[in-house]
């Protein structure tokens, strides 16, 4: 098997079947897709024994006691064959030539992972936003020569094909948000070379009915997440790097951070959470021009972000308390 594509599934009985139809259809052959029902309540169940019953050479059912997105991922990396590994969300779907591509640039430039951009969709199909991944690059990156992208990525696992022997000796982290940030950054360290496709094969829906994310302390994950792949660089081969690591810092343990903290409603919450990042800049001596002067991709970061989050961040940076809970 060359690919197995993990799908894990909680309660998305209305999106379910688009999401395995792309996988069934999937122009790449030698695939085999693990779906991971993880304690679901509604109908997904029985959705998946359809597919199974229906495509039993290329869909591998399971089922398991609800244990959250990160559970589900490893349940199914222990029962993988493939030779690359795929995620998939179980709201969205992926291109009809999505992993055979990606799989050509892997075996073609010896890449243990492969990237491709990801477009936002609404539930009638419509683009709603591109995000391009690797802009202005090759199909090839050398790591050693463009280590930039190590700060630069955005870390999701979705839009990514692994080799397997990636997660030799690592998992998700069970119990936490922000389960990508915290692993994804960890398998690029075991990359000597990256591959990337200008395509935009991953859909990721904009659902309508979603409740409503509650933004609590959890977000303080990120920090954590940030903390445990800077333990991982300290001895990895590209630990001399030592401006990309302060640029993961800023680009995932401030920016990231702060987009969480613009949405937390709870004030005595809110004020403890930026003394978190207040602590979490002083210990890796993050200043503030830092921060304002940090290039994603030779663009000014700040200067990209849409307007009222911009003004939120300037804010902040200049400790306007009240004027940032007015624009909250």
């Amino acid at each position: 098997m060359k690919v197995s594509v993990i799908v894990p599934v909680y309660n998305v009985e209305n999106y379910l079947v688009k999401c395995l139809d792309s996988l069934v259809k999937q122009s790449l052959q030698n695939i085999e897709i693990l779906v991971v029902n993880d304690g679901s309540t509604d109908s997904s169940a029985l959705i998946i024994e359809e597919y199974a019953a229906k495509f039993p050479e290329k869909i591998k059912a399971f089922t398991k006691e609800n244990g959250g997105l990160s559970d589900a991922r490893n349940f199914g990396l222990d029962r993988a064959s493939g030779e690359y590994i795929g995620f998939v969300d179980s709201d969205d779907y992926v291109t009809e030539t999505m992993f055979e591509e990606m799989l050509q640039l892997a075996e073609k430039y010896q890449a243990k992972m492969v990237i491709c951009n990801i477009q936002k969709v609404d539930q009638d199909g419509e683009v709603t936003q591109k995000l391009t991944q690797i802009p202005n690059m090759p199909e090839k990156i050398e790591l050693e020569d463009h280590f930039s992208v190590f700060s630069d990525l955005s870390y999701f696992a979705c839009n990514k094909l692994f080799k397997k022997e990636l997660f030799d000796d690592k998992r998700f982290k069970k119990g936490v948000h922000f389960e990508d940030i915290q692993l994804i950054p960890q398998l690029l360290l075991e990359c000597r070379v990256l591959a990337q496709t200008q395509n935009f094969h991953y859909q990721y829906l904009e659902r309508t009915d979603s409740i409503t994310k509650t933004h609590t302390e959890k977000g303080l994950d990120i920090l954590k997440a940030v903390k445990d792949v800077e333990s991982v660089f300290e001895i990895s081969k590209y630990a001399a790097k030592r401006k990309e690591m302060k640029n993961f810092q800023i680009f995932e343990g401030v920016y990231s951070f702060l987009a969480y903290l613009a949405f937390v409603k709870n004030e005595e919450t809110f004020y403890k959470m930026a003394g978190e990042l207040a602590v979490f800049m002083q210990e890796r001596k993050i200043k503030i021009r830092d921060i304002l002067k940090y290039n994603r991709f030779g663009k000014n970061y700040l200067l990209s972000l849409p307007v009222k989050k911009k003004i939120f961040y300037l804010l902040f940076f200049a400790g306007q308390k009240k004027l940032i809970r007015k624009l909250l």
